[in-house]
């Protein structure tokens, strides 16, 4: 886990972490819940789609990322939560029996003019799979808290 405040955080970093291997049960589980579409949740249907089988849905990908991210990257004392993501996009469908991990960089980060205590970082993540061919990705947005108050032009 990263300190996390603001000032820790170095634009160019790149970090790899987690190793999540998706169960066949898990997947129709997630689905049958959330998304209960046929190539998730029913075998013979997801055989006769054009995915020749059961597949994740796009959003327990993202959960299961987030999860990744939360146990090995975010830090609970100075994280603030995310007014959201952009460019959110599924490249292939994770399977049953695949292993996810996530690779993140840093992009830029921001101090708040209004609110000097608090630092939005903004990133890039991947979500790969046990080929190292990418599954999802995404534009990260990430509000963390700044020891101080900073100086303008910290926002390197």
């Amino acid at each position: 886990m990263t300190n996390g405040y603001f000032e820790d955080v170095v634009v160019g970093t790149v970090l790899e972490f987690g190793s999540k291997k998706v169960s066949k049960e898990e997947i129709i589980h997630f689905a049958t819940k959330y998304d209960p579409q046929p190539f998730h949740i029913d075998e013979e249907a997801a055989q006769a789609s054009p995915y020749g089988g059961i597949i994740a849905s796009g959003w327990h990908t993202a959960g299961m990322a987030m999860r990744m991210m939360v146990d090995n990257m975010i830090n609970d004392r100075v994280g603030l939560g995310s007014p959201g993501w952009d460019n959110l996009k599924w490249h292939l469908p994770v399977r049953p029996d695949d292993t996810l991990r996530v690779r993140t960089e840093v992009i830029r980060k921001k101090r708040s003019v209004s609110k000097p205590m608090i630092g939005t970082i903004f990133g890039s993540m991947k979500v790969l799979n046990q080929h190292d061919q990418i599954v999802m990705s995404v534009e990260t947005i990430g509000m963390v808290k700044a020891r101080t108050t900073g100086e303008a032009g910290q926002n390197r």
